[in-house]
C-alpha cells in the first residue's frame, strides 16, 4: 500500500485544488486526534482520577492561539513545497498503512499505561528486554509507553502516538528543519550532491530522513539512534523508497562513530527534551566534532519558557501528564549557549507551532 500520492496525478492538478486537498487532510488529522485524545483522556481519568488534580484547563484564549499556529505550521509547510524546498507530495505522506496494522494496538496498550499510572512505575521493562550498555537516563518509560524504546511494539506504535499528541502535524514540525538545511548546504555548492553527507541524530523510526530524501536526493544520508526496535522500523520504512538508503548505525550520540569533520550537514529532531543537562552538551559537542568547518547543524525540540511564557500552562500539563523527567530542565535550558560554548555559531531560532528550532553553524 502506498502512503503517499501519485505525484504525477498532483503535479497535473491546479494549484488551489492542489493546496484545497492538502488543507482537508490535514484538517481530517487534526479531528480524528482530538477525538482520541478527548476519549483516551476520558478513559484514563476515569481509571486513574488523581490525574485529574495535577494539570490545568487551559483558557479558551490560549487554545485559539493554539490553533492559530497550528494554521500557521501548516500554511508554511504548504509555502516551502510550493518553493521547490520539498516536492509537494511529500504533504500527503500519511501513516495509513500503520494505521491500518497498529491502531488498534494503540488501544490496547491503554490498560498497561493506567497500570504504570497508578503504581508510579516509570522504568518497567518486559523480562526479554536486553538492557545492559544503555545509559541509565535512557532506561525510562518516557510517556508511560510500554517498554521505553527498546521494543518493537513500542517503534510500531510511535509515530501514531506523537502524531496524535501533535493534532497530525509532527511531521510539518519535522519539515521544518528542510529549508535552513537545504540553504545552509549551499556553502558547499562545489561539492557534487552525491558526495553531500547528511546525519540526522536520534533518526528513530526514520521520518526525518525520509522527508530529508525527498529534500535532498543525490545526498548520502546517515543516521542513528540508540535503539535497535527503532532501527529496525526506520530500516523498514526507508526501504520504500527505492533510491539509495541510508546509512542507519546503532550508538550514543554522546559517542558517534564517525570521523571528525565528517559531514556537510546534521539534523536533531525531538531528542533534548528527553536528554539531562550533561548529555544535551555531550550530544551538542560530538555534533560539533563531525561537523565540516562551514556545517549546518539544526535541532527541533519543543518550546521553552523564555520564548513562549505563555504556553507555561500547557508546558506544565505536558510533564505532568507524561513521563517526561527532563522535561522541565529542559524548558529553562539555554542550547544556544550550549551550542556556543561546543564552537558553534548560532545563526537563528525559530518558532513554529509547539517547537522550537536552533540553526547552527561551524566556523
Amino acid at each position: 500500500m502506498q502512503s503517499t500520492p501519485n505525484p504525477n496525478l498532483l503535479s497535473s492538478l491546479p494549484e488551489a485544488l492542489t493546496k484545497l486537498a492538502y488543507q482537508g487532510f490535514q484538517q481530517s488529522k487534526s479531528v480524528f486526534s482530538l477525538a482520541h485524545k478527548t476519549i483516551s483522556d476520558r478513559l484514563t481519568d476515569t481509571i486513574v482520577p488523581s490525574r485529574q488534580n495535577i494539570t490545568t484547563s487551559l483558557s479558551p484564549e490560549l487554545l485559539l492561539e493554539l490553533q492559530k499556529r497550528r494554521n500557521e505550521l501548516c500554511e508554511i509547510d504548504w509555502q516551502d513545497a510550493q518553493k521547490g524546498v520539498y516536492p509537494v507530495d511529500i504533504l500527503f505522506d500519511s501513516l495509513l498503512p500503520d494505521f491500518l496494522r497498529y491502531y488498534p494496538e494503540v488501544w490496547l496498550d491503554l490498560p498497561k499505561i493506567w497500570a504504570r499510572l497508578q503504581q508510579k512505575e516509570y522504568q518497567t521493562f518486559a523480562k526479554d528486554i536486553e538492557k545492559e550498555g544503555y545509559p541509565r537516563y535512557y532506561l525510562q518509560n518516557f510517556h508511560y509507553q510500554t517498554d521505553g524504546y527498546l521494543s518493537d511494539s513500542s517503534a510500531h506504535l510511535y509515530d501514531l502516538q506523537v502524531d496524535i499528541l501533535f493534532n497530525g502535524v509532527a511531521d510539518s514540525m519535522r519539515r521544518r528543519i528542510l529549508a535552513p538545511l537545504k540553504e545552509g548546504l549551499k556553502t558547499f555548492s562545489s561539492v557534487q550532491p552525491y558526495h553531500i553527507k547528511v546525519l540526522d541524530v536520534a533518526c528513530g523510526t526514520g521520518r526525518t530522513l525520509k522527508n530529508i530524501r525527498a529534500t535532498l536526493p543525490k545526498a548520502s544520508l546517515f543516521g542513528v539512534d540508540l535503539s535497535p526496535a527503532y532501527l529496525r522500523k526506520a530500516n523498514q520504512l526507508l526501504s520504500e523508497n527505492p533510491k539509495e538508503l541510508p546509512q542507519l548505525t546503532h550508538a550514543n550520540a554522546e559517542d558517534l562513530p564517525h570521523p571528525d569533520n565528517f559531514f556537510h550537514g546534521l539534523s536533531c529532531v525531538f531528542l533534548f527534551h528527553e536528554l539531562p543537562g550533561f548529555a544535551r552538551q555531550e550530544v551538542i559537542n560530538q555534533c560539533f566534532r563531525v561537523t565540516k568547518p562551514g556545517g549546518t547543524f539544526i535541532i527541533c525540540d519543543s518550546m521553552q519558557l523564555s520564548d513562549s511564557p505563555e504556553f507555561e500552562v500547557m508546558m506544565n500539563n505536558f510533564s505532568a501528564m507524561f513521563h517526561e523527567p527532563y522535561y522541565q530542565d529542559y524548558i529553562r535550558d539555554n542550547l544556544g549557549e550550549r551550542l556556543e560554548k561546543a564552537g558553534f555559531e548560532l545563526i537563528e531560532t525559530q518558532l513554529h507551532f509547539v517547537s522550537k528550532y536552533w540553526i547552527a553553524r561551524k566556523h
